[in-house]
Order: structure tokens, then C-alpha cells, then sequence
């Protein structure tokens, strides 16, 4: 993909892959211009949503993000706290944060997953007030669901390995699965 094309899709919205009672709605910061052009979420190559999904169990084998729609069949979906592409997420404004962070509490109460997993903790804690939120099950529910933040699965987050993204993730698989065993 040229430059020229990416920048072509700068500011496009990409659809959820959502349905009504999901386990888990993940939540990305916003599409990447990869995304934008694709129409495939996390479909950036360094991005290590896809790998972290499997290592950590929520899917039974590593999909492309070409095979997003087979999330549904595992009662997970995805969205994103601001719609539209950008090439870095430090381009969003913490206004749009925030609009970001009304739309996706209508989205959740219409929606209805179990649980909302955000994957950046930065930009939870923009778009709902947070400053103290920490990686982890989060005292707050969002439209109703339960919430989780998440490490970003972006190449850039160095702090976060892929083994222990997959650690954390985990740790929500188990209590998404604690939930529906009680």
C-alpha cells in the first residue's frame, strides 16, 4: 500500500464487528490508517491484537484480520472508543476522547455485551475521567457491562510483551468464564 493510498483514507470510519450479547466487546483507541484501508480492524503489521487473542485463549487458533467476523462465533467483538482513522492515535484530542467515551457507553447499553474491554489505558482513562485507572477490572461499568482495561496491542507499547499481553488478556478470559459458570 503507497503512502498516497493510506492518506487517502485518513479520517474513514470502519464498522464494528459487533453483535446484541457479546462475552467480550473489545475496544481499540481508533483505526489505523491499515485499518481504514482494509476495513479490517487491528490490521496494522506490528499490531499484536491477533497473536495476543489466541495466546491467551479467547480464540482456538491465530486469525487474520481478514477472519474478524469469525469473532462473533466466540461471543467477542470489536469497536473502537474513536471512530475515525488517524496514522498515530497522539493525532486524537482529548475532546474526541471524551465524545468518543459518550458514544461508546450508548453503544454498550444498546449492545449489551457482558464486558467491555478496552485496549489502551490512556485513552480509558480520557474518555471516561479515569486518571487513576490501572491495567485490569475496573470498579465501573460502561452501559451496563462490566470493564476491563487492557494493555494496547500496538507494536509502539514496548512496555508490554506479547507473552504478557497474553497474561493479562487471560486473566479477563477466566473471569469472563468465572461469570458465566456462576
Amino acid at each position: 500500500m503507497t503512502p498516497e493510498e493510506l492518506q487517502a483514507v485518513r479520517d474513514r470510519v470502519v464498522p464494528d464487528v459487533v453483535a446484541d450479547g457479546l462475552r467480550v466487546l473489545f475496544c481499540g483507541i481508533n483505526p489505523s490508517l491499515t485499518t481504514a484501508a482494509t476495513g479490517h480492524h487491528f490490521a496494522f503489521p506490528g499490531n499484536r491484537f491477533w497473536p495476543v487473542l489466541h495466546l491467551s485463549g479467547f480464540t482456538p487458533r491465530r486469525l487474520a484480520p481478514a477472519e474478524q467476523a469469525e469473532l462473533l462465533d466466540q461471543g467477542l467483538g470489536i469497536t473502537n472508543v474513536v471512530a475515525r482513522a488517524t496514522a498515530r492515535a497522539d493525532e486524537l484530542s482529548a475532546d474526541e476522547y471524551r465524545e468518543g467515551g459518550r458514544i461508546l457507553t450508548a453503544k454498550v447499553g444498546q449492545l449489551r455485551p457482558r464486558w467491555l474491554a478496552v485496549v489502551g489505558i490512556t485513552a480509558y482513562r480520557t474518555a471516561f475521567g479515569e486518571r487513576r485507572a490501572r491495567i485490569g477490572p475496573q470498579d465501573r461499568t460502561v452501559g451496563g457491562a462490566r470493564v476491563w482495561a487492557l494493555p494496547n496491542p500496538s507494536g509502539l507499547n514496548a512496555h508490554w510483551t506479547a507473552a504478557t499481553m497474553a497474561e493479562e488478556y487471560a486473566r479477563l478470559r477466566a473471569a469472563v468464564e468465572e461469570e458465566a459458570a456462576s
